[in-house]
């Protein structure tokens, strides 16, 4: 069984890993938008 030390340390460890996968994310987001925005603009109005 793990002690305490390591507990915390893979709790601080996870939430590390949680904060750059939401920013990650964020960042995907924002260059699907950019794209999604750019083939818009190059339809021919209707």
């Amino acid at each position: 069984m793990p002690n305490l030390k390591e507990v915390r340390v893979r709790i601080t460890s996870v939430n590390s890993t949680m904060q750059i996968t939401s920013a990650m994310k964020m960042v995907s987001a924002a260059k699907l938008r950019k794209a999604q925005d750019a083939v818009t603009q190059m339809r021919p109005l209707l």
